[in-house]
């Protein structure tokens, strides 16, 4: 089984106007509201590839409810922990260009704690936890060492999708598979990547510190794969962004959920770059009808 952790879940209210001026009262051509955080989008995605997977997490409230029925409507199995705090919503405003305003989240108390902690006493050595997103501003900033610990005592494996400290901490545990972005990739190793050459190099320094795959995004510039063997490219695809929340998130699916049923590295980036490009190319998470499409334009190079 793969699962999923959301630690900071959201519902995602996304507005759309023509342009936004601030200081004034500005009326929304549209709006729509979806599931949100990271872990959450990769068990969608997940979903769309039918592969199966739960979602765990934290979920409270009114907003938690919601989220949970949403997410229900749509056959994803869950097991979140529920809390007494509510789920925070994140405010998206798509106009002339995109502004996010991300609430903190709820307070998570020791007990709501304890009782996610017990939920890993569930794992076998044919689990995989991806680990993604932030940790709620008002949790224990070591929980990502505490959830790796337990992981690890059961034999699991992990994929994580998160930055600095944390990130640079796991990767002697030897996940899976890491997704820096460029930005990410440069913090992580307090560099600037101005040449190719740069991020051969420090992406090729994530393979040395632990990680056995790791995938650097490039945004519109593609993306490069690195393994124990090689490197390859993905060379960029054309079309007009519409998401650029979620994609990474579905690259992460795409690649662990194919690997998983295959260790076939190269098809697993390929559907990687198929699902996060058509994420990225829809209002939300992107459909298997919509990765079949994109999955015929990849073009994959060694390097």
């Amino acid at each position: 089984m793969i699962y999923t952790v959301t630690l900071n879940p959201s519902l995602d209210f996304i507005t759309r106007l023509k342009t936004l001026t601030l200081g004034e009262t500005n009326r929304a051509d549209s709006e729509t509201m979806f599931p949100g955080g990271k872990g959450i989008n990769v068990s969608r995605l997940l979903g769309q590839l039918a592969i199966d997977n739960t979602a765990w997490g934290f979920l409270g409230g009114f907003t938690g409810q919601h989220l949970q029925n949403t997410l229900r409507d749509t056959h994803l199995t869950q097991d979140f922990t529920q809390i007494a705090g509510n789920t925070r919503i994140n405010l998206k405003i798509k106009a002339t260009n995109e502004t996010e305003i991300n609430a903190t989240g709820p307070a998570i108390t020791a007990q709501e704690l304890a009782l996610f902690f017990q939920k890993f006493d569930c794992l076998t050595h044919d689990d995989v936890v991806v680990l993604s997103g932030s940790v709620p501003k008002r949790l224990d900033s070591h929980v990502y060492q505490q959830m790796l610990h337990k992981i690890q005592l059961c034999g699991a494996r992990f994929v994580i999708d998160t930055t600095g400290q944390q990130l640079k901490t796991a990767l002697a545990d030897r996940p899976l598979l890491v997704k820096p972005n460029r930005r990410e990739l440069a913090q992580l190793y307090d560099t600037d990547l101005a040449t190719q050459a740069d991020l051969l190099r420090w992406g090729r320094q994530l393979i040395v510190d632990g990680a056995q795959h790791a995938i650097v995004s490039l945004a519109g510039e593609g993306a490069l794969l690195f393994t124990q063997q090689t490197q390859y490219f993905a060379k960029p695809i054309k079309g007009q962004v519409q998401n650029s929340a979620g994609a990474g998130d579905s690259m992460i699916a795409g690649f662990i959920g194919t690997w998983l049923q295959s260790e076939d590295v190269l098809e697993s980036f390929k559907i990687a770059v198929a699902s996060g490009t058509a994420t990225a190319f829809s209002n939300d998470i992107a459909t298997k009808q919509k990765i079949e499409e994109i999955y015929q334009q990849v073009i994959i190079t060694t390097i």
